[in-house]
């Protein structure tokens, strides 16, 4: 049975188990006054039924899951030839690979040897029991939670009590699983990057000026060793982004000021929404827009009045990152806006200030704190944007600070190291871990920045 299939009838075991467990909270109290002798309501001896019954049975089937493959693996090589068993690694990872490809259909048999296609017999067998075993084992153990939790029903039971408790180490988990997750990115990443550090020095990547990742095969190939400098990466990911900030703070404040304090409620309800499409257009779109459209509108307006214009460059790139940022400013600035208590409005208009005054002096300095985090944070997003800049600024990597020239970003130079088959023993691919890793302490210093202006320039109404 297909893992899917097995998933579907535990949630419709999930959901019997609920009505079951609700229905045995109502006879237990047949005859002690109904559904008032319960310490709890009747859903929630339903929903006691329903955890017992999904989660043991779901943690079977994830584990299942995690250790099948590599179990199936072990048996069918065990029964190989010790020909086979003494290749290296990769060869025989390969070899699998053509064992499981037949066994799945994929691969005509005369690709494969006879060992081949006899190990893809045993494959297939060995899958389809486990597949019969998974379910088996995984609607057992359903059912078995399912009879215990509708045997402990009782109107003394503190269900609510028990499903809250569960319900909270749920949530603790999710919380956890969050935290590792992050850590199990960082780790990835700090791993590969201090591979790359071991050849080439820190002080070169972070202080050098020129960026070139061409490593050679040999030592008497021209480029034999690259150069690494971070700083022109910096530089254009700091320009790309201050011309995006540039567009996106003043017309996002401005046009939350005028949804919160001067649109009306119908113009605001139309308007709102269709400005936050623009938060959900594929970035790949914004970049064909910059370089279709605005690259060379710039081009040939800075042409017309005798500058000199990349034909990929930093203002093109800029303004259109500026325009896909502005939902995000205004949408957080106009909510941040209107947290501010109406009691300040109407006394800074009872003691005759114009509406004017009362944004600039009252509105806008009680929620300045929020502000300032949001447009940091937009400025994080600024900064790990790619499309955009792929297509519009190029992969030339400049140290400039004129937003005329064709410049790159850290993300940008991410993606061109890790294109195509790499192998993960030279510098120039490593190079891609270690500007990973400075991109995720800019941005994380960015969002630490943004919550430390939050929490210490807040204020607190009642």
């Amino acid at each position: 049975m297909e893992t899917t299939t097995v998933f579907l009838v535990l949630v419709l075991l999930t959901i019997i188990s609920f009505f079951m467990g609700r229905k045995r909270s109502h006879a237990v109290t047949s005859g002690l006054g109904g559904a008032r002798a319960l310490h709890s309501l009747p859903k929630h001896y339903g929903y006691m039924a329903a955890l017992w019954a999904l989660l043991p049975a779901l943690l079977v089937l994830v584990l299942w899951l995690v250790f099948e493959h590599g179990v199936i693996t072990r048996m069918v090589l065990s029964e190989l030839p010790p020909a086979v068993q003494d290749m290296p690694a990769s060869q025989q990872g390969l070899y699998f690979n053509q064992i499981v490809s037949y066994a799945h259909g994929a691969t005509d048999a005369s690709m494969l040897d006879e060992t081949q296609v006899l190990a893809a017999q045993h494959y297939r067998f060995y899958d389809s029991t486990s597949r019969s075993i998974k379910a088996l084992l995984v609607f057992l153990v359903a059912l078995a939670g399912a009879i215990l939790a509708l045997r402990q029903i009782r109107p003394a039971l503190r269900a609510r009590n028990h499903v809250e408790g569960i319900l909270k180490w749920m949530l603790f988990g999710c919380s956890f699983l969050a935290v590792l997750t992050t850590l199990g990115i960082v780790m990835s990443v700090l791993f590969e990057a201090i591979r790359f550090f071991q050849a080439i020095p820190i002080a070169d990547f972070l202080f050098g000026l020129e960026w070139s990742p061409q490593m050679a095969i040999r030592a008497d190939q021209v480029a034999a060793s690259g150069s690494f400098g971070f700083v022109p990466l910096l530089v254009g990911t700091l320009l790309i982004s201050a011309v995006a900030m540039v567009i996106a703070v003043p017309v996002g404040l401005m046009s939350a000021i005028y949804l919160s304090e001067y649109a009306t409620r119908r113009f605001r309800a139309v308007t709102k929404p269709v400005l936050e499409i623009l938060a959900g257009v594929p970035t790949v779109v914004y970049g064909f827009f910059a370089a279709l459209t605005v690259a060379p509108f710039i081009r040939g307006l800075g042409e017309s009045i005798g500058l000199h214009v990349a034909s990929e460059s930093a203002l093109a790139a800029g303004l259109v990152m500026g325009i896909m940022i502005i939902p995000f400013v205004m949408s957080l600035s106009d909510d941040i806006i209107n947290a501010v208590p109406d009691t300040l409005r109407e006394a800074s208009l009872g003691m005759g200030a114009t509406m004017n005054e009362t944004i600039r002096k009252v509105l806008l300095p009680a929620a300045l704190p929020g502000i300032v985090g949001g447009i940091l944070l937009a400025v994080s997003r600024a900064i790990g944007e790619t499309m955009i800049v792929v297509m519009a600024a190029g992969l030339s990597a400049k140290l400039t600070i004129n937003p005329l020239e064709a410049v790159t970003t850290i993300t940008v130079q991410i993606v061109t190291l890790l294109v195509g088959d790499q192998e993960f023993d030279n510098p120039k691919t490593l190079a891609a871990f270690a500007l990973g890793l400075v991109l995720f302490f800019v941005t994380l210093l960015l969002n630490v920045i943004a919550l430390y202006v939050v929490r210490k320039y807040r204020e607190q109404y009642e």
